[in-house]
């Protein structure tokens, strides 16, 4: 540190030689040469040589100056040594003054070589208001020639793209003695964005060579323009009135006194600048996202703030853009945080080069963030676009990615030592950022458009079939009733099964080769079967009476004679000596296929035909699927497939291709219809995405997605319309309603009518008092439940098929008062987006309402219907 304190004393205290010099000087023109050495020691030698180019007038004039400060008590001396000589050019071009050299302490101390232009016209004013002679032409009599003062302003490119930068001066030129300005009036720059890089309080005159002239010119204003829109922009000039102070001769006879009584008198001479016309190009189309409007060159850095990570404390991020360009309208980029990052706004500082003119230097953007969670954490690359001028390309620069610990604050201690483990802070999940939902990936049931299922073929089908099964069912019901009342009928339909159980017993004793009880058992089966089967009581049995009634059903004779050779060989066996085994089982069987004969032969009489009807109705509920309708499908299988895979990568123009040709082919459903919404918000033709969720929804009210995505794009409609409130039933009423899609509630209506009709058969079959009571007023409970289901659903067909509603999908329109451009009064402008209620229509004009009442007159073709 002593080192260091010491190096810089030696170093303050070390002589320099430098050397004042004008650039610029006329050919006959004396100049100064003034070499100061600073140091508080003596030079002991100083030597120096004009040259050969420069004629010694005079010198050297030598001089010593100090000064002494004291601030705060720290005591500061300066002492310089100057020595002036006055010089004479010998000719015109660019020369070098030679460097003078001076022995300090047995040092030598040499000033650098200056360069001077030597001009050949005349020379410029000697000074700026001191009120000495002009040296260049105006005239004696108060007149200033153009040539002697004018203003001028530069640009230092003519042929830029939108958002370049040009670098613009506004700089005076004169050769007369200048006392001051007025009426000052600067360029006004309409297209541009503009910012003065300089703009001097106390101007500062340097000499310039114009057309083998010297001038002396003033540096009034510097801007930074940046062109804001493409065409041809014009830069108006700027004007001033500059106060030149003249010497006015008398008018007396010429006397050597001449010179002491001459007047000086104050000219006003307004001086106005030429305007510019410069050509600004759009930048080329395909910017990447990242594109944050820079147009040069940039680079950028990203680095936290800390190095140490603390839950629950500040932090932040920071961004650096630096380089070469529209410095000043860079944005900010785009930066995703990871979750529960507490996020502020954001921080901008921005630093430029003066010396360049604005158009260089650094913009910093500083993220604050506060981490509410620890673990590990990674801050993804952060990608930044500009516009390259030199290769007339998009540069995508990218920072590398940040990893960073975040570590659990510590717990808090409290008095006596004690520790108080922190609680976090519960909070609801916070919302990062809005959007729309994502397309139905699946497939959804595509249906012609227009196709409703009530009031259609196969509700009518349905209903009827309902109906039909209801009337079934009560005819069923009553022929079981009747049928539980006819004791015959219930004789004969149960002659079988008695037969079935008494042959199972006759067969128990032909297995246990009792001949007698086996024999009594056939008999009885046999004569038991037949009376009931035929209805005969057992007084009327006879050979003949079964011959004649099982004639009368359609029994063949070969099965009756069998039938009555079998009961008379029951009888004899019954009185007759034991046949053996093999007769009782010849005889078992016989009556088994006998019974089963006449059983079958009796029943297909009544089933006649029935096979034949069960065919034809197979038949005609068989439908083959054509392999066109398979081709078809497959198509459309294709296109929503292709579709949702475009519309993930971001490719929102394809997707929106696939999807239309979906509905292209006649098709439709809620799904499809959100589903092209979404493309068009996503390349931000928002009057286009309103439209399609509304057709969504007219489609199917229920349909959530839908209703989000539009309360969504909404936000983004220019036109705010409060609506006048609705009566509160009718508000419920269309809740209510929008509860389910026009099918569903169709279906709904079927199933409670189906449910009605079930409590009327049990209104009219029941036998009880009570049955009766559930059954009749459940039916009027489920009929008035139909009823409403199915107004429901009819109320949505209906306002689907009405084209009463359209979106205004021109950016302006004017509604009028009439339907005519001319003989009409403007009454509202409405912008694109708005939903409006059509009332009537004539010509190429609609009457059109808002929510909140107001009407008026618009162009079909600023309108889509829904």
């Amino acid at each position: 540190m002593f080192f260091l304190a010491v190096q810089a004393f030696m170093m303050s205290a070390q002589s320099t030689l430098r050397v004042e010099a004008p650039n610029m000087v006329a050919a006959d023109e004396q100049f100064n040469v003034t070499f100061i050495l600073d140091g508080e020691d003596s030079p002991s030698d100083f030597t120096w040589d004009p040259g050969n180019d420069f004629q010694l007038v005079w010198g050297p004039q030598k001089g010593r100056s100090s000064s002494l400060q004291i601030i705060n008590g720290k005591r500061t001396k300066s002492t310089q040594h100057t020595f002036t000589y006055i010089l004479l050019p010998k000719s015109t071009g660019t020369f070098m003054i030679p460097g003078a050299s001076a022995k300090v302490k047995g040092k030598d101390v040499v000033s650098p070589d200056v360069p001077l232009e030597v001009v050949g016209g005349g020379n410029a004013s000697s000074s700026e208001g001191d009120g000495g002679a002009p040296a260049g032409n105006a005239a004696s009599n108060g007149t200033i020639s153009e040539d002697d003062l004018f203003l001028r302003f530069t640009i230092n490119r003519k042929d830029v793209v939108i958002g370049e930068p040009i670098v613009a001066t506004l700089k005076l030129y004169y050769r007369v003695n200048i006392g001051g300005f007025e009426d000052v009036r600067f360029p006004s720059f309409n297209g541009f964005w503009s910012q003065e890089v300089e703009a001097p309080t106390n101007l500062e005159y340097k000499r310039e060579n114009v057309d083998d002239k010297i001038y002396n010119t003033v540096v009034l204003r510097k801007y930074v323009l940046i062109p804001q829109q493409t065409g041809t922009l014009t830069i108006e000039p700027a004007e001033l009135v500059c106060l030149v102070s003249m010497r006015v001769a008398q008018s007396r006879g010429a006397s050597i006194f001449d010179g002491f009584f001459d007047d000086y008198r104050t000219i006003r001479k307004r001086v106005t600048s030429s305007s510019y016309k410069v050509n600004v190009s759009p930048l080329p189309a395909g910017a990447p996202a990242s594109f944050g409007g820079g147009v040069g060159e940039f680079d950028i850095t990203a680095a936290l703030s800390k190095d140490s990570l603390k839950t629950h404390e500040a932090a932040s991020l920071v961004i650096t853009v630096k380089g070469r360009g529209n410095v000043s309208l860079l944005e900010a980029p785009k930066v995703s945080f990871p979750p529960d990052m507490e996020v502020y706004d954001i921080k901008v500082t921005e630093r430029t080069d003066k010396k360049s003119g604005g158009t260089s230097g650094s913009k910093i953007y500083e993220f604050p963030f506060i981490p509410r969670s620890y673990g590990d954490f990674v801050l993804d690359p952060i990608q930044y676009s500009y516009y390259d001028i030199n290769t007339g390309k998009y540069v995508v620069l990218s920072t590398p990615a940040i990893s960073y610990h975040v570590y659990k604050s510590k717990d808090s201690i409290v008095p006596g030592g004690g520790v108080v483990p922190s609680r976090a802070d519960r909070t609801g999940v916070k919302s990062l950022n809005e959007d729309i939902r994502f397309v139905a990936t699946k497939r959804p049931h595509l249906s012609s458009k227009g196709d409703f299922f009530v009031l259609s073929g196969c509700f009518w089908g349905c209903l009827g079939a309902l109906c039909a099964m209801a009337a079934l069912m009560w005819l069923a019901f009553r022929n079981i009733a009747r049928r539980r009342a006819d004791v015959a009928g219930t004789r004969t339909r149960k002659a079988s099964k008695i037969a079935v159980r008494r042959l199972k017993a006759a067969g128990d004793y032909l297995r246990q080769n009792l001949y007698t009880a086996f024999y009594e058992e056939l008999h009885k089966a046999l004569l038991g079967y037949i009376a009931d089967k035929l209805n005969i009581s057992a007084s009327e049995l006879s050979k003949e009476q079964i011959s004649s009634h099982l004639s009368a059903e359609g029994v063949p004779a070969e099965t009756i004679d069998g039938f009555t050779s079998l009961i008379d060989e029951c009888e004899f066996a019954r009185y007759s000596p034991d046949a053996g085994h093999d007769a009782m089982a010849r005889h078992y069987e016989s009556a088994v296929k006998t019974i089963s004969s006449i059983e079958s032969d009796m029943k297909g009489k009544k089933k006649t035909g029935r096979s034949a009807c069960m065919l034809v109705v197979l038949l005609m509920m068989s439908v083959s699927v054509t392999g066109y309708a398979a081709e078809k499908d497959m198509y459309i299988d294709s296109l929503w497939n292709k579709a949702t895979a475009a519309y993930t990568e971001g490719l929102w123009y394809e997707a929106a291709s696939s999807y239309n040709a979906v509905a292209a082919a006649g098709l439709e459903s809620p799904e499809l219809y959100c589903n092209i919404g979404n493309t068009f918000f996503k390349s931000e033709n928002y009057p286009s995405a309103i439209l399609y969720y509304e057709r969504a929804l007219k489609l199917d009210p229920s349909y959530s997605d839908a209703r989000y995505n539009l309360e969504v794009v909404s936000g983004l409609v220019q036109d705010r319309i409060d609506p006048v409130p609705e009566f509160v039933l009718k508000s419920w009423t269309r809740n209510l309603c929008y509860v389910l899609d026009s099918d569903s509630w169709a279906i709904l209506s079927l199933v409670f009518f189906g449910i009605c009709l079930a409590m009327v058969l049990l209104f009219f079959l029941a036998s009880g008092t009570a049955a009766k009571s559930t059954g009749f007023f459940t039916a009027i409970v489920f009929f008035l439940f139909a009823g409403a289901s199915l107004g429901f659903s009819l109320w949505q067909r209906n306002d689907y098929m009405k084209a009463d509603s359209a979106i205004v999908m021109k950016p302006v329109t004017s509604v009028k008062s009439a339907p005519s451009s001319g003989a009409s009064t403007d009454l509202f402008v409405l912008h694109e987006g708005t939903k409006v209620k059509i009332l009537d229509e004539v010509g190429q004009w609609r009457n059109i309402s808002l929510a909140d009442g107001r009407q008026g007159w618009m162009l079909s073709s600023d309108m889509e219907i829904i």
